[in-house]
């Protein structure tokens, strides 16, 4: 019988998961951000050791994926810690920040991987954060043709 009328196995199909893509911009984090990577690196080992306990194609596969990344952000990791006494916008500080209408946020500025924008945390190569670099408490910038004045600075993530 021709193999174009039989099933093949998919247990020997091969899984590509696609590589998780690496950030072209330098590795900043906090400490809590170093900290994070690390928890990633554990849960994706558990994750394979788990595949392969378990014989598991596809979570092998997305967990060797995860190690390659975590390992990478691992190593080229740099931990930035703001100096306390500086008054203007560093890395690792968190900015308030209020609109022509006295709307107020506040955003920490934090490495790519620990960003979270529904946490207050927004990447340091966010348009936002370049924005406020470099700036003081009263300082004004323009982002999205929305003025925003600087109100706080806070070395504390």
């Amino acid at each position: 019988m021709s193999r174009a009328f039989t099933k093949e196995d998919d247990s020997n199909s091969s899984i590509d998961v696609g590589e998780r893509p690496i950030s072209p911009h330098r590795n900043l984090v906090t400490d809590k951000g170093l900290a994070h990577i690390d928890t990633e690196l554990a849960a994706a080992h558990e994750a394979l050791a788990k595949g392969n306990a378990e014989a598991d194609r596809d979570l092998i596969a997305r967990a060797s994926r995860d190690l390659r990344y975590w390992n990478a952000r691992r190593e080229s990791a740099e931990v930035s810690r703001p100096d306390p006494h500086s008054d203007v916008v560093r890395f690792g500080m968190t900015v308030t920040i209020a609109d022509e209408d006295d709307k107020t946020q506040t955003w920490a500025i934090v490495g790519e991987d620990e960003a979270d924008a529904s946490h207050g945390k927004i990447s340091h190569v966010s348009p936002m954060a370049k924005a406020m670099f470099g700036k003081s408490v009263g300082d004004s910038f323009v982002l999205n043709d929305r003025e925003w004045e600087i109100t706080a600075i806070d070395t504390a993530p």
